[in-house]
């Protein structure tokens, strides 16, 4: 007899664990929809490390940040069932753009808290977009308040996602290039499509457990 699953808490009470695995769940029960949410990142991560320092700070915000800043959106239309008009969508990718811009130079030149903290601080701009008909300022004190309603739970929630998906796409494509004998960027490719998506979603789920604290 198969097991059922075990009783989700609302979320208002989810652990950073428990929004991690809801992320899973809804990632499997929605695999093809989400599995184009790594197209992005996989052609970041297979060019991006190839990049001179000079063409990083050129790249990574404006290109790069453009792609990522779109699935991000996407993500949140999956996640939050958003029917929000095209046009406000396109808000949501142009304030998604100003938040990932200077997030990955700085990781890519390693002043990883400042990056950190800015998108644990701004990330929920996105969603806020997305599904509330608030204006861009008000959407950025928005954010904010939603982050302030539970600072551990937002930051933690981010950075296990981010180190989740980072060390499991390593070991993907260390495995890809030890037993497949995959090309570097071949491995990495696949790896961060495979596995990015979880972080956008996680992302866009969080915004759910924030919004539900301030209640």
């Amino acid at each position: 007899m198969a097991q059922s699953r075990p009783v989700a808490l609302p979320p208002a009470e989810r652990t950073v664990g428990q929004l991690v695995a809801e992320t899973m769940r809804f990632y499997a029960d929605n695999f093809w929809p989400s599995l184009a949410l790594g197209v992005a990142p996989a052609v970041a991560a297979a060019f991006g490390a190839h990049l001179s320092q000079t063409m990083t700070l050129i790249v990574l915000p404006s290109a790069f940040g453009a792609m990522l800043s779109a699935t991000y959106v996407y993500a949140c239309v999956l996640v939050l069932g958003s029917t929000a008009p095209r046009s406000r969508l396109v808000v949501a990718w142009l304030g998604g753009w100003i938040v990932f811009a200077p997030v990955a130079p700085l990781i890519r030149f390693t002043y990883v808290a400042p990056g950190v903290a800015w998108l644990v601080a701004f990330a929920l701009v996105v969603p806020v977009l997305v599904v509330e008909e608030l204006p861009v300022w008000a959407s950025i004190r928005r954010a904010l308040h939603l982050v302030r309603a539970d600072v551990v739970h937002a930051a933690g929630a981010l950075l296990t996602l981010a180190i989740l998906t980072v060390l499991t796409q390593g070991v993907i494509a260390f495995s890809l290039r030890g037993f497949a004998a995959a090309e570097v960027w071949i491995a990495y490719f696949l790896a961060a499509a495979v596995v990015s998506p979880l972080l956008f979603l996680g992302s866009a789920m969080l915004y759910i457990d924030q919004e539900a604290r301030v209640k």
